[in-house]
């Protein structure tokens, strides 16, 4: 599947949406929307400091860890990834 806007990709794992993102040679997961109303991470974008920014209100999360960085308290669910030799892996 080719990647959204800002270079964040969708996958669907076992019935369940999330966004993926690769920063640095690291690969990164995290919720497909935004905890405050909803919005589509996978239409947001990654800043140069790797912070996903929703598209609906500009609500900030660190890539890393999905702390919020815009100051309003909320939480992006990240997920663990680790890449082998034969693939990419998300812990859902």
């Amino acid at each position: 599947m080719p990647p959204c806007s800002g270079g964040i990709m969708t996958l669907e794992l076992e019935g369940k949406k999330i966004c993926l993102s690769r920063r640095d040679d690291q690969y990164y997961a995290f919720a497909y929307t935004c905890p405050h109303a909803g919005g589509i991470m996978a239409n947001g974008k990654i800043d140069a400091k790797g912070i996903i920014v929703c598209p609906l209100h500009k609500y900030a999360f660190s890539i890393k860890n999905g702390y919020n960085v815009s100051g309003e308290g909320f939480f992006l669910k990240t997920y663990p990834v680790e890449q082998r030799e034969d693939g990419i892996f998300i812990g859902l």
